[in-house]
């Protein structure tokens, strides 16, 4: 394997071929507690399809029918601005994290690096063995046996793990009871569900079987982010080169800790060495940690030659944890927190949306102006809600005509015509209202504005 250098990537050769890159197993604490938030992460991947809060899954994206249930919450397309917190909430998060802690989520949370640590390479380690006999296993010819057999299990294991993880990925958008029957079924007959399903374990088996790391270096954004949110007081996995340099043999005298084993370059999952600086390429997995921390330890020498620090602390310099764009980013979520509190405070769960009928904006019907209202009313509750309409700031004379109460069952929506009429002795012109949907038990209102078209008052009087 070429020893990694700064100006390319190892996971790539001179040549422009494919250099397969396969990290040694580590231990040590950061492995370990990294193994239990992967292990949390998945059960809750595979959990949330099947804890239901309110009658609904915890979190179902119901495309079909425009509901999104999200921990008990039920949104509809009328409350898609909510997705503004969450858009612009995530994006001060991610600044906020990445400058106090560098890419931490890259090394311990994203799907890309638990699936693929934590999942994927252990069975590859089971089946292969460790990263010297995955080396040799790569340059043996598929003619032989042995090959045949352990990277055949590996290629079907790997497929049916990816299935799984897009079918649990499905579930999601159509709910477990419906993956069932979409299963149990032709998938002629839900043929868009299997083509998702089929493209998506193509997609995930590529990507953990042979695309892997390059997924972290090539296409996730993420790293060329890190370059400009970081600084040095961000914490990253840094090589102590003051201490480390010039690098010896574990017998010489006047040399550094490092005895250059290269224990950490073998670990790292991308291929890189800590030891030439901070590189687009580390992920923050502190796998080299444990690997050096390892060595010192065998060596009886002090931990932390590698080790979560700053570029400044690495220097000898204190790091300064608050510094304005951490005090700028943290107000930004605090007021942010604030805001969208006020916002879900107010979240209803009926939803109304009033549209003017095509047509002549209005009617003279028996002396009587009359305007036409498409209501659409969504119960986005698990109770039947029964609703009743009256207007607010209307003038006196203007009602609602042929309508008494209208009954939804959870999570329905009806569309119905209203009719708004002002009579002729009370009329004086156009003015604007609110149509009020209000439930049975007064616990629910919901109401929308419109406006009353007629003619001139004058006109209206001329009439027989």
């Amino acid at each position: 394997m070429p020893a990694p250098i700064r100006d390319s990537v190892t996971s790539i050769n001179k040549d422009g071929s494919r250099n397969f890159i396969h990290p040694a197993d580590v231990r040590g604490k950061f492995t370990t507690v990294r193994k239990f938030v992967a292990a949390l992460l998945i059960a809750i991947y595979i959990a949330l399809p099947w804890i239901k809060i309110g009658g609904n899954p915890a979190v179902f994206l119901d495309i079909a029918a425009r509901r999104f249930h999200l921990f008990g919450i039920t949104l509809s397309l009328t409350d898609i601005w909510y997705l503004f917190f969450a858009v612009t909430g995530l994006g001060i998060l991610i600044f906020f994290t990445t400058a106090l802690l560098g890419r931490i989520w890259c090394g311990w949370t994203c799907p890309q690096t638990v699936f693929l640590d934590f999942v994927f390479r252990r069975i590859e380690r089971w089946l292969e063995g460790d990263r010297a006999a995955r080396r040799r296993l790569d340059k043996t010819a598929w003619a032989d046996p042995n090959k045949i057999i352990r990277r055949g299990a590996k290629i079907i294991i790997f497929f049916i793990i990816s299935a799984l993880i897009a079918h649990i990925f499905l579930s999601y958008f159509v709910s477990l009871p419906a993956l069932y029957t979409m299963m149990s079924e032709s998938p002629l007959q839900h043929w868009g569900s299997f083509v998702f399903v089929s493209v998506a374990t193509l997609i995930f088996f590529f990507n953990f079987y042979w695309f892997r790391e390059q997924l972290c270096i090539i296409i996730c954004p993420y790293g060329r982010f890190q370059s400009v949110l970081i600084d040095d007081d961000s914490l990253v996995v840094g090589y102590d080169a003051k201490r480390g340099e010039p690098r010896g043999k574990p017998s010489q005298t006047d040399v550094g800790d490092c005895v250059d084993c290269h224990r950490c370059v073998q670990v790292c999952p991308t291929g890189i060495d800590i030891r030439q600086g901070l590189q687009i390429e580390c992920v923050s997995c502190s796998a080299c940690i444990d690997a050096c921390n390892e060595i010192m330890d065998k060596l009886k020498r002090p931990r932390g030659l590698i080790r979560y620090d700053s570029m400044h602390a690495l220097d000898g310099n204190k790091t300064r944890f608050f510094r304005p764009r951490i005090v700028i980013y943290g107000i930004l979520m605090l007021i942010g927190a604030v805001v969208a509190s006020i916002a879900l405070s107010h979240y209803s769960p009926a939803s109304l949306m009033v549209t003017r009928m095509p047509g002549d904006p209005y009617t003279i019907l028996s002396g009587t102006v009359q305007n036409r209202f498409k209501v659409r009313l969504i119960n986005k509750s698990n109770q039947n809600l029964t609703f009743s309409a009256e207007l607010e700031g209307a003038p006196a004379g203007a009602s609602i005509e042929g309508f008494s109460s209208l009954t939804l069952a959870p999570q329905e929506e009806q569309v119905i015509q209203m009719l708004v009429g002002q009579g002729k002795s009370t009329y004086t012109g156009s003015f604007p209202f609110k149509i009020v949907l209000k439930s049975s038990d007064g616990k629910v209102v919901v109401k929308d504005s419109a406006s009353f078209s007629g003619p001139s008052p004058e006109y209206l009087q001329s009439l027989p």
